[in-house]
């Protein structure tokens, strides 16, 4: 269903695209007509899940809010399951951090933004996708390949924009609750309140949490943490008669997870001591993050018809993660901040450019300790402070709706790393309305957080090692405790094809090939050192991904989707032992087929989904054990398939729905490694001990229900 916004709002979304605001498409499909004070006009149409952006210029899958709710969809990890470009899994066993892979890398090359600003950086990374209510979203786009200058250099494989219920929204309520058979509780509620002409604010709130952990493998530790969060958002907007748009707000969280061994748990944690550990004792992790966030983002049109315009957009960020997993606890904090000035011209038609100036500042306050069986020892570093400032240039060029061409530039000065270059080109023909070709590529430049990219290193019992030698002290492990830049090249395209047939005009098949180079990397090897893992640093070796994506949607009958993709990786690297092998932990392949289907009038929607995974080059180290293969003198996971199903009964005003994940209750069966004590049980004090080896699921079906109420206003 789609609803157009007042006239003012559409030309006020004009002046500062990078503000999120435009004329925003409802898909919740619930009413054919309704009538409120802006007296908008309704249209009822109705709008796929997931889709490909045919005007984007980059290559962009689109998320709608109609695809939200085809999952479980607690938070924006559980939000991909329909996406073969995007795949998500466990960083660990024990603490419930999620991680996303694009382009067959980790999600730490992949910028995440909120409304086109950077967030989930540094410490903020590991558990920011569940932090993410999938209620609080309108939309996710997910454009693959080197991304616009605008927004910065750290988007390598490509960008994540969040899009949230927006203040001029015309719903003064809306609620969801949902529960899982782990019982696992799910809050959020949404307000958009608008002041009159001028003024509208949304509230969001979310509480989540489970009541019981359990251990559904049976190797004595939670399959998934005791987890409490409280997450509140207030976000404004203000616009003026004379065109000037402002948007601010501010969002704090403060999350809570505990897990490891049951003992641990039963025992209110008392198992183990946070400052006197000794090996012995149950092992436990536990997590306390938090987080504040603020922010602001001024338009102001210099002329009439604004094909003028400045922009300005500042964020500050303070995150706090205070970790213990058994003998290690990391205690660190993050304060960010960002501004982004932008002047945009558009001279006419055809041609239009972007000036602007970018500065971010990161201050880090990181204390490690580390106690394991081979050794143990204590690192603080009081303050490290990063800093970055930039200048860029980006020019558009339009041929009428056939050809647009983008050319950026960046120049970023990074402090103790000099000046950096970083171009990026994107090209897009539409010879026909039938097909779209793109093209892009482009240079990305992000720094490391060592510990916060790679957290499943403290589950387990692995010396650490750098470059080649034992990490003793700060002085002599750089590569573990640095901050590093590192550096890669993207590059790629797409082909759209648009069908003519099936039951709408929205039939599409897609290929598209992309190529992701590396000429500096931070490696972590749990492979070069026996019982260790070696960060080091890959200077000009090779590094790179090969990954191809075919997708096909066509509706055969009305009000029937069937959406299929396909996506194969190769990724390589040249490792300190073995030379160019296989990224272990990788998948080759993934397929998925989603199929959704409404009775008329959408009182019943019925979605099922099903994907097969392929295998993963596993650790050597994991040779021989259950469910793992060899072949082609290596080790390997399974393919194996996951498939989920959701039935939705709408109302008027409500909407009450039933599911399941991974119905096929295909799960890794040894999530926990190392050698067994008398008892059975992993012997967390032995240095083989690790619960950071996830390669597939470790939770079985999950059943869920919830409801979902909206309130529209009305005169």
């Amino acid at each position: 269903m789609k609803y157009m916004v007042t006239a003012a709002a559409a030309v006020l979304a004009a002046i500062f695209t990078s503000s999120g605001a435009r004329a925003q498409t409802d898909t919740t499909g619930i009413y054919d007509e309704r009538q409120d004070s802006l007296q908008a006009t309704v249209f009822v149409s109705r709008q796929s899940g997931n889709y490909l952006s045919k005007g984007k210029d980059l290559r962009t899958e689109v998320i709608s809010a109609a695809g939200l709710c085809k999952m479980a969809c607690c938070n924006l990890a559980e939000s991909f399951e329909n996406s073969a470009s995007v795949t998500v899994g466990y960083s660990d066993a024990v603490t419930g951090a999620r991680q996303i892979r694009l382009l067959g890398l980790s999600g730490t090359y992949t910028q995440m933004l909120d409304e086109n600003r950077p967030v989930m950086r540094g410490l903020a990374s590991p558990f920011g996708l569940s932090y993410v209510p999938g209620q609080w979203l309108e939309s996710i786009q997910i454009a693959k390949g080197a991304a616009s200058v605008i927004n910065g250099t750290e988007s390598m494989t490509g960008q994540i924009n969040l899009e949230h219920r927006k203040p001029t929204d015309e719903k003064p309520l809306f609620i969801n609750y949902s529960v899982m058979d782990d019982t696992k509780m799910d809050f959020n509620v949404a307000s958009s309140l608008q002041m009159g002409y001028k003024w509208s604010t949304v509230l969001l709130g979310h509480v989540s949490g489970n009541v019981m952990s359990m251990d559904g493998n049976g190797d004595g530790f939670l399959d998934d943490p005791h987890q409490l969060q409280f997450n509140f958002a207030n976000r404004w907007l203000y616009m003026a008669d004379n065109g000037i748009q402002l948007r601010f707000g501010v969002r704090a969280l403060k999350d809570s997870r505990d897990g490891g061994e049951e003992d641990a748990y039963r025992k209110g944690h008392a198992a183990y001591n946070r400052s006197t550990y000794a090996f012995g004792d149950a092992w436990g992790s536990s997590i306390r993050n938090k987080s504040l966030n603020g922010y602001l983002k001024l338009g102001v049109p210099l002329n009439d018809d604004n094909s003028q315009n400045i922009a300005l957009v500042a964020d500050w960020n303070f995150y706090s993660m205070d970790m213990w997993a058994g003998a290690s606890s990391y205690l660190a904090d993050q304060n960010s901040g960002f501004v982004n000035l932008l002047y945009q011209n558009e001279l006419n038609e055809s041609h239009k450019f972007t000036l602007g100036a970018s500065s971010t500042v990161d201050i880090y306050n990181e204390e490690f300790i580390r106690k394991t069986a081979l050794f143990g020892w204590k690192s603080t570093d009081p303050e490290t402070t990063l800093a970055q400032a930039g200048a860029f240039g980006e020019y558009t060029y339009h041929l009428g709706t056939k050809l647009s061409a983008i050319a950026g530039l960046r120049a970023d000065w990074y402090g103790g790393e000099g000046v950096k270059l970083s171009p990026r080109a994107t090209l897009k023909w539409q010879p026909l309305d039938e097909m779209v070709v793109r093209a892009n590529g482009g240079r990305g430049i992000r720094r490391t957080a060592p510990l916060a990219d790679n957290l499943g290193v403290l589950s387990t019992g692995k010396a650490f090692y750098s470059e080649g030698k034992p990490v003793t002290a700060k002085d002599a492990a750089p590569s573990f405790f640095t901050h590093n830049l590192e550096e890669a090249w993207t590059f790629g395209g797409n082909m759209t094809f648009y069908l003519p047939f099936g039951a709408s005009s929205s039939t599409y098949f897609s290929i598209d090939y992309f190529h992701t180079g590396f000429n500096r990397q931070l490696m972590v090897d749990y492979e070069h050192i026996a019982n260790a893992i070696d960060f080091y640093v890959l200077d000009g070796k090779r590094s790179y991904t090969d990954n191809w994506q075919l997708d096909f949607s066509v509706d055969p009958i009305e009000r029937f989707t069937v959406t299929t993709t396909f996506r194969y990786t190769k990724a390589m690297a040249e490792y300190a032992d073995r030379g160019l092998a296989q990224r272990p932990m990788t998948s080759r392949f993934k397929g998925v087929l989603n199929l959704q289907y409404a009775t008329n009038l959408n009182k019943w929607i019925f979605d099922f989904t099903a994907s097969v995974n392929g295998p993963c080059r596993v650790y050597d180290f994991m040779a021989g054990g259950s469910q793992i293969v060899q072949r082609n003198g290596g080790w390997y996971s399974p393919v194996y398939p996951l498939l989920y199903a959701q039935v939705t009964r709408r109302f008027k005003g409500v909407d009450i729905y039933a599911g399941g994940e991974n119905l096929s209750n295909f799960r890794q069966k040894t999530a926990i490694l190392g050698s067994k004590e008398e008892t059975g049980r992993v012997n967390t004090a032995a240095p083989d001990f690790d619960a950071s080896c996830i390669w597939g699921p470790i939770m079985g079906i999950k059943l869920y229900a919830g409801v979902r109420f909206t309130l529209w206003k009305t005169e």
